[in-house]
Protein backbone atom coordinates (compact mmCIF):
# COMPACT_ATOMS: atom_id res chain seq x y z
CA UNK A 1 0.00 0.00 0.00
CA UNK A 2 1.31 3.60 -1.27
CA UNK A 3 0.90 6.63 1.09
CA UNK A 4 1.60 10.32 0.37
CA UNK A 5 3.13 12.31 3.15
CA UNK A 6 3.22 16.07 1.99
CA UNK A 7 5.06 19.27 3.42
CA UNK A 8 2.76 20.33 6.10
CA UNK A 9 2.45 23.12 9.08
CA UNK A 10 3.29 23.00 12.67
CA UNK A 11 2.29 19.85 14.48
CA UNK A 12 0.18 20.79 17.63
CA UNK A 13 -1.20 19.27 20.17
CA UNK A 14 -0.94 16.19 22.73
CA UNK A 15 -0.06 12.91 21.31
CA UNK A 16 -0.16 9.73 24.23
CA UNK A 17 2.82 7.20 23.33
CA UNK A 18 1.73 4.00 22.84
CA UNK A 19 1.84 0.68 24.42
CA UNK A 20 5.64 0.09 24.85
CA UNK A 21 6.48 -3.05 22.30
CA UNK A 22 9.17 -4.31 24.22
CA UNK A 23 7.49 -4.19 27.32
CA UNK A 24 4.58 -5.92 26.25
CA UNK A 25 6.58 -8.99 24.55
CA UNK A 26 8.30 -9.71 28.08
CA UNK A 27 4.97 -9.55 30.20
CA UNK A 28 3.24 -11.75 28.19
CA UNK A 29 6.23 -14.23 28.18
CA UNK A 30 7.02 -13.97 32.20
CA UNK A 31 3.05 -13.73 32.45
CA UNK A 32 2.90 -17.27 30.95
CA UNK A 33 6.01 -18.53 33.39
CA UNK A 34 3.76 -17.02 36.59
CA UNK A 35 2.19 -19.16 38.67
CA UNK A 36 -0.58 -16.43 39.19
CA UNK A 37 -2.88 -14.65 37.18
CA UNK A 38 -1.21 -11.62 35.77
CA UNK A 39 -3.05 -9.10 34.33
CA UNK A 40 -1.73 -6.63 31.64
CA UNK A 41 -3.21 -2.96 31.23
CA UNK A 42 -1.96 -1.36 28.23
CA UNK A 43 -0.25 -4.52 26.40
CA UNK A 44 0.27 -3.21 22.56
CA UNK A 45 -2.36 -4.33 19.74
CA UNK A 46 0.11 -4.98 17.07
CA UNK A 47 1.14 -7.81 14.92
CA UNK A 48 4.27 -8.47 16.71
CA UNK A 49 2.84 -8.79 20.32
CA UNK A 50 -0.21 -10.72 18.98
CA UNK A 51 2.25 -13.11 17.77
CA UNK A 52 3.52 -13.67 21.41
CA UNK A 53 0.44 -14.05 22.81
CA UNK A 54 -0.30 -16.69 20.45
CA UNK A 55 3.12 -18.60 20.97
CA UNK A 56 2.34 -18.54 25.03
CA UNK A 57 -1.39 -20.41 24.45
CA UNK A 58 0.03 -23.10 21.94
CA UNK A 59 2.40 -23.73 25.17
CA UNK A 60 -0.53 -23.58 27.41
CA UNK A 61 -1.55 -20.33 28.75
CA UNK A 62 -4.97 -19.21 28.83
CA UNK A 63 -5.35 -15.80 27.62
CA UNK A 64 -8.17 -13.58 28.39
CA UNK A 65 -8.63 -10.01 26.11
CA UNK A 66 -10.95 -7.57 27.21
CA UNK A 67 -11.28 -3.98 25.71
CA UNK A 68 -8.78 -2.37 28.68
CA UNK A 69 -7.01 -5.57 29.20
CA UNK A 70 -5.80 -8.67 29.15
CA UNK A 71 -5.18 -11.75 31.89
CA UNK A 72 -2.63 -14.29 31.31
CA UNK A 73 -2.61 -17.52 33.10
CA UNK A 74 0.45 -19.35 32.81
CA UNK A 75 1.60 -22.99 32.94
CA UNK A 76 4.44 -21.77 35.63
CA UNK A 77 7.73 -22.02 35.11
CA UNK A 78 8.78 -25.68 34.36
CA UNK A 79 5.14 -26.72 32.86
CA UNK A 80 5.10 -25.45 28.97
CA UNK A 81 2.72 -27.65 27.14
CA UNK A 82 4.18 -29.63 23.85
CA UNK A 83 3.58 -27.57 20.98
CA UNK A 84 0.40 -29.33 18.07
CA UNK A 85 2.60 -28.17 15.51
CA UNK A 86 5.51 -24.77 14.99
CA UNK A 87 5.11 -22.27 16.76
CA UNK A 88 5.31 -19.00 14.40
CA UNK A 89 6.91 -16.02 15.79
CA UNK A 90 5.66 -14.02 12.72
CA UNK A 91 8.14 -10.52 12.40
CA UNK A 92 8.61 -10.87 16.06
CA UNK A 93 12.59 -10.59 16.73
CA UNK A 94 11.98 -10.01 20.32
CA UNK A 95 10.28 -13.59 20.87
CA UNK A 96 12.32 -15.56 18.73
CA UNK A 97 15.02 -14.82 20.92
CA UNK A 98 13.59 -14.84 24.37
CA UNK A 99 11.11 -17.85 23.96
CA UNK A 100 13.91 -20.40 23.73
CA UNK A 101 15.31 -19.52 27.14
CA UNK A 102 12.38 -20.43 28.74
CA UNK A 103 11.94 -23.34 26.43
CA UNK A 104 15.39 -24.60 26.98
CA UNK A 105 15.08 -25.13 30.92
CA UNK A 106 12.08 -27.70 30.59
CA UNK A 107 12.25 -31.36 31.79
CA UNK A 108 11.25 -32.47 28.22
CA UNK A 109 9.57 -31.86 25.18
CA UNK A 110 10.99 -30.34 21.55
CA UNK A 111 9.42 -26.91 20.17
CA UNK A 112 9.90 -25.61 16.45
CA UNK A 113 10.20 -21.99 16.05
CA UNK A 114 9.78 -20.42 12.72
CA UNK A 115 8.32 -16.87 11.06
CA UNK A 116 8.29 -15.08 8.23
CA UNK A 117 11.06 -14.08 5.41
CA UNK A 118 12.40 -11.51 7.56
CA UNK A 119 12.74 -13.46 10.70
CA UNK A 120 14.26 -16.47 8.58
CA UNK A 121 17.46 -13.86 7.83
CA UNK A 122 17.88 -13.36 11.57
CA UNK A 123 20.22 -15.09 12.91
CA UNK A 124 19.85 -17.05 16.18
CA UNK A 125 23.34 -18.05 16.84
CA UNK A 126 24.02 -15.74 19.43
CA UNK A 127 21.12 -17.39 21.28
CA UNK A 128 22.17 -21.10 20.64
CA UNK A 129 25.88 -20.44 21.81
CA UNK A 130 25.05 -19.56 25.56
CA UNK A 131 22.01 -22.04 25.69
CA UNK A 132 23.85 -24.78 24.47
CA UNK A 133 26.70 -23.70 26.81
CA UNK A 134 24.18 -24.73 30.14
CA UNK A 135 23.44 -28.05 28.54
CA UNK A 136 20.29 -26.89 25.81
CA UNK A 137 19.80 -28.39 22.63
CA UNK A 138 19.44 -26.41 19.60
CA UNK A 139 18.83 -27.31 15.72
CA UNK A 140 18.86 -24.35 13.50
CA UNK A 141 18.91 -24.67 9.57
CA UNK A 142 22.68 -23.98 8.66
CA UNK A 143 23.37 -23.83 12.11
CA UNK A 144 21.98 -20.31 12.99
CA UNK A 145 18.66 -19.13 11.15
CA UNK A 146 14.94 -20.29 11.40
CA UNK A 147 13.22 -22.85 11.48
CA UNK A 148 15.32 -24.24 14.47
CA UNK A 149 14.02 -26.79 17.52
CA UNK A 150 14.57 -26.54 21.18
CA UNK A 151 14.85 -29.50 23.21
CA UNK A 152 14.36 -28.75 26.88
CA UNK A 153 16.33 -31.08 29.77
CA UNK A 154 18.53 -30.14 32.79
CA UNK A 155 20.91 -26.78 32.22
CA UNK A 156 24.01 -25.38 34.06
CA UNK A 157 24.63 -22.26 35.28
CA UNK A 158 26.72 -19.55 33.31
CA UNK A 159 28.90 -16.69 33.41
CA UNK A 160 28.16 -15.68 29.62
CA UNK A 161 30.03 -12.68 28.30
CA UNK A 162 28.08 -11.15 25.72
CA UNK A 163 30.12 -10.04 22.33
CA UNK A 164 27.76 -7.62 21.48
CA UNK A 165 25.26 -5.74 23.85
CA UNK A 166 21.87 -6.96 23.09
CA UNK A 167 18.87 -6.84 25.70
CA UNK A 168 16.91 -9.65 23.72
CA UNK A 169 20.46 -11.80 24.08
CA UNK A 170 20.84 -10.90 27.79
CA UNK A 171 16.95 -11.43 28.51
CA UNK A 172 17.69 -14.99 26.71
CA UNK A 173 19.97 -16.57 29.40
CA UNK A 174 18.65 -14.95 32.08
CA UNK A 175 15.44 -16.29 31.59
CA UNK A 176 17.13 -19.17 31.37
CA UNK A 177 19.07 -18.85 34.31
CA UNK A 178 16.08 -19.19 36.25
CA UNK A 179 15.58 -23.13 35.54
CA UNK A 180 19.45 -23.30 35.80
CA UNK A 181 21.48 -25.03 38.73
CA UNK A 182 23.32 -22.23 40.51
CA UNK A 183 24.10 -18.52 39.64
CA UNK A 184 23.61 -17.67 36.22
CA UNK A 185 25.45 -14.20 35.32
CA UNK A 186 25.93 -12.28 32.15
CA UNK A 187 28.69 -9.68 31.06
CA UNK A 188 27.56 -6.68 29.20
CA UNK A 189 29.97 -4.92 26.84
CA UNK A 190 27.83 -1.75 27.25
CA UNK A 191 24.45 -1.86 28.84
CA UNK A 192 21.57 -2.34 26.92
CA UNK A 193 17.72 -2.35 28.00
CA UNK A 194 16.97 -3.92 31.34
CA UNK A 195 12.80 -4.63 30.96
CA UNK A 196 13.20 -8.10 31.74
CA UNK A 197 15.79 -7.24 34.44
CA UNK A 198 13.07 -5.07 36.35
CA UNK A 199 10.19 -7.50 35.62
CA UNK A 200 12.01 -10.67 36.81
CA UNK A 201 12.81 -8.39 40.52
CA UNK A 202 8.93 -7.44 39.54
CA UNK A 203 8.06 -11.19 39.96
CA UNK A 204 10.35 -11.92 43.04
CA UNK A 205 13.80 -13.36 41.13
CA UNK A 206 17.21 -12.28 42.90
CA UNK A 207 18.56 -9.87 40.63
CA UNK A 208 21.44 -8.40 41.03
CA UNK A 209 23.87 -5.73 38.72
CA UNK A 210 26.87 -5.19 39.81
CA UNK A 211 28.95 -2.82 36.17
CA UNK A 212 28.55 -4.44 33.67
CA UNK A 213 27.18 -8.03 35.20
CA UNK A 214 23.45 -9.10 36.15
CA UNK A 215 23.49 -12.04 38.17
CA UNK A 216 20.16 -14.15 38.55
CA UNK A 217 19.56 -16.55 40.84
CA UNK A 218 17.09 -19.64 40.46
CA UNK A 219 13.71 -20.03 40.82
CA UNK A 220 10.90 -22.24 41.87
CA UNK A 221 7.96 -19.68 40.55
CA UNK A 222 7.13 -16.27 39.52
CA UNK A 223 4.68 -13.87 40.58
CA UNK A 224 4.34 -11.00 38.12
CA UNK A 225 1.34 -9.98 39.58
CA UNK A 226 -0.36 -6.94 37.93
CA UNK A 227 1.10 -4.55 35.19
CA UNK A 228 0.61 -1.33 33.47
CA UNK A 229 2.59 -1.13 30.04
CA UNK A 230 4.20 2.37 30.11
CA UNK A 231 4.15 4.58 26.81
CA UNK A 232 7.37 2.95 24.19
CA UNK A 233 9.95 5.58 23.30
CA UNK A 234 10.82 4.25 20.06
CA UNK A 235 7.44 4.69 18.78
CA UNK A 236 7.01 8.04 20.37
CA UNK A 237 10.62 9.43 18.61
CA UNK A 238 8.63 9.38 15.11
CA UNK A 239 6.28 11.98 16.87
CA UNK A 240 9.13 14.04 18.47
CA UNK A 241 11.04 13.87 15.25
CA UNK A 242 8.67 15.58 13.72
CA UNK A 243 7.82 17.87 15.47
CA UNK A 244 11.98 19.03 15.90
CA UNK A 245 11.77 19.14 12.02
CA UNK A 246 8.72 20.85 11.43
CA UNK A 247 9.17 24.84 11.57
CA UNK A 248 6.84 26.14 14.08
CA UNK A 249 5.58 22.75 15.75
CA UNK A 250 5.46 22.52 19.55
CA UNK A 251 3.75 18.76 20.97
CA UNK A 252 3.63 17.17 24.08
CA UNK A 253 3.63 13.14 24.30
CA UNK A 254 2.25 11.68 27.58
CA UNK A 255 2.73 8.77 29.53
CA UNK A 256 6.07 7.60 28.09
CA UNK A 257 8.71 5.19 29.82
CA UNK A 258 11.76 6.98 31.02
CA UNK A 259 13.79 4.42 31.94
CA UNK A 260 17.30 5.55 31.38
CA UNK A 261 17.97 2.21 29.03
CA UNK A 262 15.78 3.49 26.69
CA UNK A 263 16.08 7.16 26.01
CA UNK A 264 19.24 7.22 24.48
CA UNK A 265 17.82 8.83 21.65
CA UNK A 266 16.71 11.87 23.83
CA UNK A 267 19.61 12.71 25.04
CA UNK A 268 21.42 12.47 21.22
CA UNK A 269 18.68 15.05 20.36
CA UNK A 270 19.47 17.29 22.80
CA UNK A 271 22.62 16.74 21.86
CA UNK A 272 22.00 18.42 18.63
CA UNK A 273 20.55 21.22 20.01
CA UNK A 274 16.29 19.75 19.99
CA UNK A 275 14.52 21.66 22.48
CA UNK A 276 13.24 18.41 24.59
CA UNK A 277 11.95 18.98 28.00
CA UNK A 278 10.94 16.15 30.16
CA UNK A 279 11.94 14.00 33.71
CA UNK A 280 13.88 11.30 32.25
CA UNK A 281 15.59 8.33 34.87
CA UNK A 282 19.39 9.22 35.18
CA UNK A 283 21.74 7.48 33.42
CA UNK A 284 23.05 4.03 35.48
CA UNK A 285 20.55 4.16 37.78
CA UNK A 286 19.83 1.39 40.60
CA UNK A 287 18.30 -1.09 39.38
CA UNK A 288 13.80 -0.84 40.09
CA UNK A 289 11.05 -3.25 39.75
CA UNK A 290 9.14 -0.29 38.30
CA UNK A 291 9.00 1.46 35.18
CA UNK A 292 9.56 5.20 35.27
CA UNK A 293 6.90 7.62 33.33
CA UNK A 294 7.31 11.09 32.31
CA UNK A 295 5.72 13.94 29.82
CA UNK A 296 7.36 15.34 26.78
CA UNK A 297 7.99 18.90 25.72
CA UNK A 298 9.08 19.43 22.24
CA UNK A 299 9.47 21.90 20.10
CA UNK A 300 11.06 22.76 16.69
CA UNK A 301 14.59 24.29 16.59
CA UNK A 302 18.25 24.41 14.84
CA UNK A 303 20.07 21.50 14.56
CA UNK A 304 23.64 20.88 14.82
CA UNK A 305 25.33 17.40 13.76
CA UNK A 306 27.33 15.07 15.84
CA UNK A 307 29.37 11.70 16.11
CA UNK A 308 27.46 9.16 18.02
CA UNK A 309 29.82 6.51 19.29
CA UNK A 310 29.84 2.43 19.57
CA UNK A 311 28.67 3.11 23.62
CA UNK A 312 25.98 4.67 22.77
CA UNK A 313 24.07 2.69 20.18
CA UNK A 314 22.58 0.12 22.18
CA UNK A 315 20.56 2.60 24.08
CA UNK A 316 19.35 4.15 20.82
CA UNK A 317 19.29 1.08 18.55
CA UNK A 318 15.62 1.53 17.28
CA UNK A 319 16.05 4.89 17.18
CA UNK A 320 19.09 5.27 14.87
CA UNK A 321 17.13 5.74 11.60
CA UNK A 322 15.88 8.81 12.88
CA UNK A 323 19.40 10.19 13.36
CA UNK A 324 20.22 9.74 10.09
CA UNK A 325 17.08 11.74 8.93
CA UNK A 326 17.62 14.50 11.58
CA UNK A 327 21.46 14.76 9.96
CA UNK A 328 19.59 15.45 6.83
CA UNK A 329 18.69 19.07 8.19
CA UNK A 330 21.52 19.37 11.00
CA UNK A 331 24.29 21.87 10.15
CA UNK A 332 27.18 19.97 9.45
CA UNK A 333 27.92 16.41 9.64
CA UNK A 334 26.45 13.64 11.55
CA UNK A 335 27.99 10.13 11.91
CA UNK A 336 26.77 6.82 13.83
CA UNK A 337 29.49 4.26 14.46
CA UNK A 338 29.56 1.08 16.22
CA UNK A 339 25.93 0.32 14.31
CA UNK A 340 26.61 -3.21 12.85
CA UNK A 341 23.68 -4.76 14.62
CA UNK A 342 21.45 -2.53 12.23
CA UNK A 343 22.26 -4.91 9.63
CA UNK A 344 20.78 -7.84 11.55
CA UNK A 345 16.71 -6.23 11.98
CA UNK A 346 13.67 -6.35 10.03
CA UNK A 347 16.06 -5.12 7.03
CA UNK A 348 19.60 -3.95 6.79
CA UNK A 349 18.90 -1.23 8.25
CA UNK A 350 21.98 0.48 7.55
CA UNK A 351 21.55 -0.07 3.58
CA UNK A 352 17.73 0.58 3.33
CA UNK A 353 17.89 3.73 5.18
CA UNK A 354 21.01 5.19 3.31
CA UNK A 355 19.34 4.34 0.15
CA UNK A 356 15.71 5.34 0.81
CA UNK A 357 17.58 8.60 2.34
CA UNK A 358 19.87 9.08 -0.89
CA UNK A 359 16.54 8.44 -3.05
CA UNK A 360 14.74 11.50 -1.40
CA UNK A 361 17.68 13.86 -1.78
CA UNK A 362 20.62 13.42 1.21
CA UNK A 363 24.04 13.78 0.94
CA UNK A 364 24.49 10.18 2.96
CA UNK A 365 26.74 7.35 2.82
CA UNK A 366 26.86 3.84 4.27
CA UNK A 367 30.11 2.49 6.61
CA UNK A 368 30.14 -1.35 7.88
CA UNK A 369 28.86 -0.30 11.07
CA UNK A 370 26.74 2.81 10.23
CA UNK A 371 26.56 5.92 8.29
CA UNK A 372 27.89 9.59 7.32
CA UNK A 373 25.43 12.49 6.51
CA UNK A 374 26.26 15.58 5.53
CA UNK A 375 23.63 17.95 6.55
CA UNK A 376 22.03 20.12 3.84
CA UNK A 377 19.16 21.37 6.32
CA UNK A 378 16.52 20.34 3.75
CA UNK A 379 15.53 16.94 2.12
CA UNK A 380 13.67 16.83 -1.55
CA UNK A 381 11.38 14.34 -1.20
CA UNK A 382 10.18 11.36 -3.56
CA UNK A 383 9.61 7.71 -3.06
CA UNK A 384 10.66 5.47 -0.24
CA UNK A 385 10.45 1.65 -0.01
CA UNK A 386 9.96 0.25 3.75
CA UNK A 387 10.76 -3.00 2.71
CA UNK A 388 8.14 -4.65 5.31
CA UNK A 389 9.99 -2.82 7.87
CA UNK A 390 7.74 -0.52 10.07
CA UNK A 391 10.59 1.80 11.14
CA UNK A 392 11.48 2.67 7.83
CA UNK A 393 7.99 2.75 6.78
CA UNK A 394 7.49 5.60 9.63
CA UNK A 395 10.54 7.20 8.48
CA UNK A 396 9.17 7.67 5.33
CA UNK A 397 5.83 9.47 7.08
CA UNK A 398 7.73 11.70 9.15
CA UNK A 399 10.78 12.77 6.19
CA UNK A 400 7.61 13.73 3.66
CA UNK A 401 6.46 16.43 6.29
CA UNK A 402 9.59 17.73 6.33
CA UNK A 403 10.54 17.64 2.63
CA UNK A 404 9.94 20.09 -0.05
CA UNK A 405 8.08 18.18 -2.29
CA UNK A 406 6.82 15.47 -0.10
CA UNK A 407 7.46 11.86 0.04
CA UNK A 408 5.40 8.66 -1.02
CA UNK A 409 6.09 5.86 1.30
CA UNK A 410 5.71 2.33 -0.67
CA UNK A 411 4.52 -0.21 2.24
CA UNK A 412 3.18 1.88 4.69
CA UNK A 413 1.23 -0.69 6.14
CA UNK A 414 4.72 -2.14 7.91
CA UNK A 415 3.80 0.32 10.26
CA UNK A 416 0.84 -1.87 12.09
CA UNK A 417 4.06 -4.19 13.26
CA UNK A 418 5.03 -2.05 16.35
CA UNK A 419 2.22 0.62 15.43
CA UNK A 420 -1.16 0.37 14.34
CA UNK A 421 -2.53 3.65 15.25
CA UNK A 422 0.49 5.93 13.93
CA UNK A 423 -1.30 7.38 10.81
CA UNK A 424 -4.25 8.70 13.30
CA UNK A 425 -1.91 9.71 15.91
CA UNK A 426 0.35 11.81 13.28
CA UNK A 427 -2.81 13.13 11.42
CA UNK A 428 -4.27 14.03 15.01
CA UNK A 429 -1.06 16.23 15.67
CA UNK A 430 -1.39 18.11 11.85
CA UNK A 431 -4.95 19.28 12.75
CA UNK A 432 -7.62 19.74 10.33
Amino acid sequence: MRRRFDPTGPLRGTVAAPPDKSLSHRAALLGAMSVDPVRVTGYLDAADTSSTLVAVEALGALVERRADSLTIRGTGLRAAAPAAGTIDVGNAGTLMRLLPGWLAGQPEGSWTLDGDASIRRRPVDRIAEPLRAMGAGIEARDGRFAPFTVTGGPLSSIEYALPVASAQVKSCVLIAGLLASGETTVIEPAPSRDHTERLLARSGVIVRRAGDRVTVCPQDELELGELRVPGDPSSAAFHVVAAVLVPGSRIVVTGMAANWTRVGFLRILERMGAVVVGELEPPHAPLSSDEPITELDVAHGPLTGTIVEADEVPLAIDELPLVALLGCFAEGKTVVRGAAELRVKETDRIATVVDGLRGLGANIEATLDGFVVQGGGWLRGGVIASHGDHRLAMLGAVAGLASREGVEVDGIEAAAVSYPGFEADLAALLGP
